[in-house]
C-alpha cells in the first residue's frame, strides 16, 4: 500500500507548498498548474490506451462503454447533481473545496485502476502517477484554501484502501479510461458496460 501512502503525502506536502507560497501563487500561475495538470492527464490516458489496446481481446470496447455510458450520465446530470450536492452539503468555503478536491482525487482511471493494479499485481505505477497529479491540485487548493484542505487525507485514504482491499480479497477488476477536463462524474456510468459485459459473456 505504499502508492496510497504516496498519494497521501502528495496532499500534505502539495497543500503545506500551497499554504507557504500563496502569496506568489497569483492566478496567472495557478492557471498554469490546471493547465499542466491537465496536459499530464492527457498523456497518461493516451500512454495507456497506446499501451494497452493492443492487448485487449476487445479493443473496441472503452469505446463503446464511454459512448454508452457518457450519454447516460449526462442524462442522469450526475456531475451537476453532485455539484449541487457538495453546494447544498458544505456551507463553507473550506468545505466545498476539499470536497471539490476530493471528488478531482477519488474519481478517475488513476484513482481506480492504481488499487486495483497495486493490489492484482504489486504495481505502483498509477498510484505514484496519480500521486503526481495530486501533488500539484494539492498546491493549488493549499493556495487558495490554506492547511484546512489536508481534511481531504482521510477522504482519499479510505476510498483507495476500499478499492485496494476489494480488489485483493475479492479478485475485483475494472476497466477505464479517463481523459481530464471532461464532466468525469458524468461518465461514471461507463465503469458499469465492461462489467456487465462480462457478466454476460460469462452467463452465456
Amino acid at each position: 500500500m505504499i502508492g496510497i501512502w504516496a498519494n497521501v503525502a502528495a496532499i500534505i506536502v502539495g497543500t503545506v507548498i500551497g499554504w507557504v507560497f500563496k502569496k506568489v501563487l497569483t492566478d496567472k500561475y495557478v492557471a498554469t498548474f490546471w493547465t499542466a495538470l491537465g496536459l499530464a492527464a492527457l498523456g497518461v490516458g493516451a500512454q495507456t490506451v497506446v499501451a494497452n489496446l493492443p492487448k485487449s481481446h476487445y479493443p473496441v470496447l472503452f469505446i463503446i462503454s464511454l459512448a454508452i455510458g457518457l450519454p447516460v450520465g449526462t442524462w442522469l446530470k450526475l456531475d451537476d447533481r453532485a455539484n449541487a450536492w457538495i453546494d447544498r452539503t458544505f456551507h463553507t468555503a473550506l468545505g466545498e473545496a476539499v470536497a471539490t478536491a476530493s471528488f478531482l482525487d477519488c474519481i478517475g482511471a488513476l484513482a481506480i485502476l492504481g488499487p486495483v493494479n497495486a493490489a492484482t499485481t504489486d504495481n505502483q505505477t498509477f498510484l505514484y502517477t496519480n500521486a503526481m497529479l495530486t501533488l500539484v491540485c494539492a498546491i493549488v487548493f493549499g493556495a487558495g484554501f490554506g492547511l484546512g484542505m489536508i481534511l481531504e487525507v482521510p477522504v482519499l485514504f479510505i476510498w483507495f484502501t476500499a478499492i485496494y482491499l476489494v480488489a485483493k480479497f475479492l479478485s475485483a477488476s475494472f476497466f477505464l479510461l479517463k481523459i481530464r477536463e471532461f464532466k468525469s462524474i458524468d461518465m461514471l456510468p461507463a465503469l458499469l458496460v465492461p462489467l456487465l459485459f462480462f457478466i454476460g459473456l460469462a452467463i452465456f
